[in-house]
């Protein structure tokens, strides 16, 4: 059975990891098996510090939905290339014919086949049936080594099928070895299964836009989107389940299910949605929190502040504050980190663009690093191919923002934020990219 990821966009944030573990976590618990929450991204320090406060593994590091080999590989019996024939030949009476040969130290020798055995056997005995007789009885004492096919194809367990196939595709047997890391023998593989590979399911979350999901996600079965964003979803060749609602959190949305099923999260679980929710509102004081953020905020708090859990004794506001300070500064990161982090796509108008976040709790920090970050910035938009690429300081004590932007567009010269002398924009009351920037950018963009 394939195994389903529920996963987030690329560079994620705190609700994205959070909404993946929890609405895993629930799938779970209703029946669904080989259900794996996964991030596609590394994780940004406001994310590991709740983990580690939580006592919580990351989800799995999921690069790309490209099935891998290991998804396709049979695992064989081996023999070793001095063991008798007739060991190998059992082996391959067992497999569909093919018996794999492989050395002491793991490592792939070569192949036994009905075409191996034929090829020995025309070598040794020849044309004359006579000395056919006197050898047939000798022949499966020979080592495995004298009826190999050394000339197989190797390929990594971890490996993309699409990055080998075409090299396969040349050969001509129908069998290859799968070796890990370190080349040691992990199974065979048919051509026939590579060119079929199962496909992985994904649960989309925290996004619904194919340019922010992981890469390749167009060989993978996408089954259900869970989100809070603007809709540009990816089309898909069957219906799926699809949520897009309009709260502050997809953390909100994941909580609301699990009462709508009748449980009650575990205070790991309750903890990491609740902080989810908590750093995408800004401690519910951003313009993006509705009462349902609100109400789920206290539904989680009653789940995690448990006595004897991690939480035990907090409050909404205490453990809001500490996440945020966790993932506030512009010091303890390279300028590039704070551009990529939390960077996100969009297409408006004519233009394809990048807009970044970073939160701080003084915004005199980015006088002191302003240079670097516009440097930084530059060289993500060039990296992105974008036309341009906007950098949103958030002030999260005070509430605004103030905005660098490289290659500032002529359509974004009716912005309401009025330029600094240092070259930003002063964005006041302006803490949500999603409710408050995108929606003004777009509308310069699109008019």
């Amino acid at each position: 059975m394939s195994q389903t990821y529920v996963i987030g966009h690329i560079n994620p944030d705190t609700d994205t990891i959070a909404a993946a573990l929890g609405y895993a976590w629930l799938l779970h618990e209703c029946g669904e098996s080989n259900i794996k929450a996964a991030r596609a991204g590394a994780l940004n320090p406001q994310t590991m510090w709740i983990l580690k406060h939580l006592d919580l593994d990351a989800p799995t590091l999921l690069n790309d939905a490209s099935p891998r080999f290991n998804a396709v590989l049979r695992r064989l019996d081996t023999t070793d290339p001095d063991a008798p024939l007739r060991d190998a030949w059992a082996i391959a009476s067992r497999t569909g014919g093919v018996a794999p040969v492989v050395e002491a130290d793991g490592k792939p020798f070569g192949l036994i086949t009905g075409g191996s055995i034929f090829a020995y056997m025309s070598e040794v005995i020849g044309a004359h049936s006579k000395k056919q007789e006197m050898k047939i009885s000798d022949i499966l004492d020979a080592p495995c080594r004298e009826a190999c096919n050394m000339d197989v194809p190797t390929v990594k367990a971890r490996g993309r099928i699409r990055d080998s196939i075409n090299r396969l595709l040349r050969f001509e047997g129908d069998n290859f070895f799968v070796v890990n890391e370190d080349g040691v023998y992990k199974g065979v593989c048919r051509q026939r299964d590579a060119l079929n590979p199962p496909r992985i399911k994904i649960v989309m979350v925290d996004h619904n836009e194919a340019r922010q999901a992981l890469a390749h996600l167009e060989e993978a079965e996408l089954i259900e989107i869970l989100d809070h964003h603007r809709l540009g979803n990816p089309s898909t060749h069957v219906p799926i389940r699809f949520t897009v609602d309009i709260v502050g959190s997809t953390s909100t949305l994941v909580s609301e299910k699990i009462e709508e099923a009748g449980l009650s999260a575990p205070p790991r679980i309750a903890g990491v949605l609740l902080a989810g929710l908590l750093s995408d509102t800004l401690i519910l004081t951003s313009p993006t929190t509705t009462d349902r953020d609100k109400d789920a905020a206290k539904r989680m708090a009653r789940w995690a502040f448990v006595h004897g859990g991690p939480l035990a004794g907090e409050t909404v506001q205490s453990f809001g504050e500490q996440i945020l300070s966790a993932g506030a500064g512009l010091g303890t990161r390279e300028p590039s980190e704070i551009v990529s982090s939390d960077l996100k796509l969009y297409d408006g108008g004519e233009y394809r663009f990048a807009v970044s976040q970073a939160e701080v709790t003084d915004m005199r920090q980015l006088d002191k690093y302003l240079n670097k970050l516009q440097d930084a910035l530059k060289e993500t938009r060039s990296k992105k191919a974008v036309d341009f690429a906007m950098l949103m300081v958030t002030d999260v004590v005070r509430g605004s923002s103030r905005l660098l932007i490289v290659e500032e567009p002529s359509e974004l010269s009716d912005l309401p934020y009025p330029r600094q002398p240092d070259g930003t924009r002063l964005a006041k009351g302006v803490v949500s990219r999603k409710k408050q920037l995108l929606p003004t950018v777009l509308g310069l963009l699109e008019r």
